[in-house]
């Protein structure tokens, strides 16, 4: 009998709302919102006996005795679930490899009390089944433009108005092209095209796939359009031997990054400002397979560019090589060595503000060598090395587009104030933040920090905190000093 009601109810489901009368209408209308699903699958569990529809007021001239009965009162609405506490998120699932990470970031998402649904493209399905995805987000996954059911009332539209934010991972090339391009021809893209919400996209795609001009030409005209990313990162590919930029952010990254755009408003305390940035270590080649670096995650330059473009900030990112996504928001410029992290500052210029986070090695070898440098018999190899350029203190003595406030790093392992003073003097910078990182401090490569803001005028400061937290610190004290 269960089964009868159920066959009957998705039968019947395909009735549309259209024929139905305008005060029964309104009831689901209420209905389906105050328990957070659409009208097609509030009908769907009504036919199907999983709750009964409060009866349509009966006209007083049809009334008969026991209609005129005392009634109890209605049932005082449920808050809905789609409140300010839980964000509704739909997740277009693209047609690549990496669409089995989209099962997890289903289950990151609801982790964080965020309510999704889930459309799968054709290509999709031949990666992630509709069935292991609609387990996970408890809930019916759209795969079809042309679904009668799913259409009987303009699903697509609904779909694309019912969020709060439209999640894309993977976004696979074929995808970024058609969001690009305006294409409209399946669930996703059309979605895409009708949606007003706010978009967030998890490339991911072989490196050479990645790295074609068509694609970065798509990419440059979503992120004009206001379309965000996460990634791609570094790493190995699916395919044997493949490695490169075209990994699929992880779900946890991209999780954080879209519970961050639904976050309230940051204030915009540096709405119309430019900020140059730099991250990470720098790698001085010895030989094709051995370098010089620094120990450095880029995990506090990354925060500072993520909190400058929450603050409203129009934000370059120059970083070396680090196992980090790219901010959302955010102008990332990926470099090797040194002199090309110089070459990349000095092409970002002019700045209004510049932060050189980077932990740059401040020696290179004068020839790298063009083959792997072997053990022999001749014993250790002697290594010529030759300074490289200081970049803070670059930008900071230059008379022409120089920041009106330039901000450089000391990472010390001792004497850490009397180091930094040292070098604001030496540098000619207007704020060195000094911090230690000796290895007691686990400051490196770590997700804490304490900040000592060394300037002209003394000495500030802060209390251990998170890098989130110091960089939303740093912000908040630019924008005093420079609006």
């Amino acid at each position: 009998m269960k089964a009868l009601l159920a066959n009957t109810a998705k039968a019947m489901a395909t009735l549309t709302i259209r024929n139905l009368r305008d005060d029964l209408k309104k009831q689901i209308q209420v209905r389906a919102a105050r328990n957070g699903r659409s009208m097609e699958e509030e009908i769907r569990l009504i036919l199907a006996g999983a709750g009964d529809l409060p009866a349509a007021p009966i006209p007083p001239d049809r009334a008969t005795p026991r209609q005129n009965m005392p009634v109890a009162a209605p049932e005082t609405p449920k808050p809905s679930p789609h409140n300010a506490a839980q964000h509704r998120i739909l997740l277009i699932i693209g047609g690549g490899i990496a669409a089995y990470k989209s099962l997890d970031l289903i289950r990151r998402l609801k982790e964080r009390g965020a309510s999704v649904r889930v459309v799968m493209t054709d290509a999709a399905q031949e990666f992630v089944t509709p069935l292991a995805a609609g387990a996970l987000s408890g809930g019916h996954v759209y795969t079809d433009l042309f679904d009668t059911v799913a259409e009987f009332d303009i699903g697509h539209i609904r779909l694309a108005r019912e969020t709060d934010l439209i999640v894309v991972a993977p976004a696979t090339a074929d995808l970024m092209a058609k969001m690009a391009n305006g294409h409209g021809d399946d669930l996703a893209s059309t979605i895409l095209l009708a949606t007003t919400a706010p978009v967030l996209i998890a490339p991911a795609m072989n490196p050479q796939m990645w790295s074609h001009p068509a694609t970065q030409r798509n990419l440059a005209r979503l992120r004009g359009d206001g379309i965000q990313t996460i990634g791609p990162n570094d790493g190995e590919m699916a395919e044997s031997g493949e490695a490169g930029t075209g990994r699929m952010a992880e779900p946890l990254e991209i999780a954080q990054a879209a519970l961050a755009l639904l976050s309230p408003a940051t204030p915009q305390l540096l709405k119309g400002k430019t900020l140059l940035i730099t991250a990470g270590p720098t790698h001085e080649p010895i030989d094709p397979v051995r370098y010089i670096a620094n120990r450095s995650s880029g995990k506090q330059g990354y925060a500072i560019a993520r909190a400058a473009a929450a603050a409203g900030a129009n934000v370059t990112l120059v970083s070396g090589p680090v196992d980090l996504s790219d901010p959302a928001g955010v102008n990332v410029v990926r470099v090797e060595s040194a002199r090309e992290m110089l070459a990349a500052v000095e092409q970002a210029l002019p700045a209004d503000v510049a932060i050189f986070a980077a932990a740059v090695a401040d020696w290179r070898v004068a020839s790298t060598g063009g083959q792997k440098i072997k053990k022999g018999a001749s014993g250790t190899p002697e290594l010529s090395l030759v300074e490289n350029p200081d970049i803070l203190s670059t930008v900071a003595h230059r008379t022409k587009a120089r920041p009106s406030l330039v901000i450089g790093f000391a990472a010390e392992t001792e004497k850490v104030i009397e180091h930094a003073k040292a070098k604001l003097a030496k540098k000619k910078c207007d704020w060195i933040l000094a911090n230690d990182v000796s290895e007691e401090s686990g400051v490196m490569g770590g997700d804490r920090n304490t900040i000592h803001l060394v300037t002209k005028a003394g000495v500030e400061d802060w209390p251990e905190q998170s890098k989130n937290d110091v960089a939303h610190t740093l912000i908040a004290r630019i924008a005093k000093e420079i609006t």
